[in-house]
């Protein structure tokens, strides 16, 4: 059984370690309200982006544009959103998993990375590492998501890539959040969406569908990326705030419980030394 001194270190430690996880707790609680504020006005654009941008395209039938069509790479653009800091539960190895799970061959995947955990786990993983811009996630703007579009762009109509995909974490609510993986280039439609899409009403570009595309597109590149980068970090704060709140009330438990065994180390204590007294005085008398 442990002695006195040594629970007594424990629980001192324990309470040392709880004290820091209610202040990073605390931080996180503030950091989620801004971000949650901001994630809710950007999701409806971010949404009604990509509605519209689908809906455009799946009225206006093949077209060759170096956006829409395959070039004929066989490697696969995955952009990774995850955090430069752990102590928030599953949240980066969540992303992590999907990307493995995703199905995508590793040898054909070319990651561009926002976030230091993701770009190390990945690495570890076998995964390349293409780009790296993982100062952006600390205050995401629409200024860096469209840096990051152009050159995930440039990359693209250069041939290097044929597909896009983005990993991010949607955020839902504070406390549930959806590790998510979308496919942005090339585009492609679901049955309800080719359903919905009236054929007779075929859209028209003006001055032509080339120079027109080449704006949409980038708008809508950038705006899920912006989207996506506004979601994970209020995922992050979120996952990071109940992952401290786990571990206070965790550390509170094991609190109680050394209270426990340092209360009954300390009778047993108290006990031997009195029967060691009358003992002692017996063999007096």
């Amino acid at each position: 059984m442990a002695s006195m001194r040594d629970i007594k270190r424990r629980k001192s430690s324990i309470q040392s370690t709880q004290q820091i996880t209610k202040a990073m707790k605390l931080v996180s609680t503030v950091k989620l309200q801004k971000a949650k504020t901001h994630a809710e006005r950007t999701d409806p654009y971010f949404q009604h982006m990509y509605r519209t941008v689908t809906s455009i395209l799946a009225r206006s039938g093949n077209m060759d544009h170096p956006y829409l069509a395959k070039n004929g790479s066989n490697k696969t653009a995955v952009v990774v959103i995850t955090s430069n800091r752990g102590l928030a539960g599953g949240y980066n190895s969540n992303i992590t998993k999907l990307v493995q799970s995703s199905g995508l061959a590793k040898e054909k995947v070319l990651l561009y990375t926002i976030g230091t955990k993701g770009k190390e786990s990945l690495e570890r993983k076998g995964y390349q590492v293409a780009e790296d811009a993982s100062d952006v996630i600390e205050n995401p703007t629409y200024k860096d998501a469209m840096e990051i579009c152009d050159k995930v762009l440039k990359d693209y109509a250069q041939g290097k890539i044929g597909e896009i995909y983005l990993a991010y974490t949607h955020f839902k609510n504070t406390v549930v959040h959806i590790p998510s993986l979308m496919k942005l280039l090339p585009v492609e439609f679901s049955e309800a969406e080719l359903t919905a899409a009236d054929k007779n009403l075929i859209m028209n570009y003006e001055p032509n569908e080339r120079e027109a595309l080449d704006m949409i597109i980038p708008k809508y590149v950038t705006s899920i990326f912006y989207g996506a980068l506004v979601e994970a970090v209020a995922s992050e704060n979120g996952a990071r705030m109940q992952a401290m709140d786990s571990a206070t009330s965790n550390a509170e438990e094991m609190i109680s419980d050394l209270s426990l065994k340092y209360n009954r180390a300390r009778q047993g204590s108290i006990t031997q030394e009195l029967t060691e007294i009358i003992a002692g005085a017996e063999a007096i008398s």
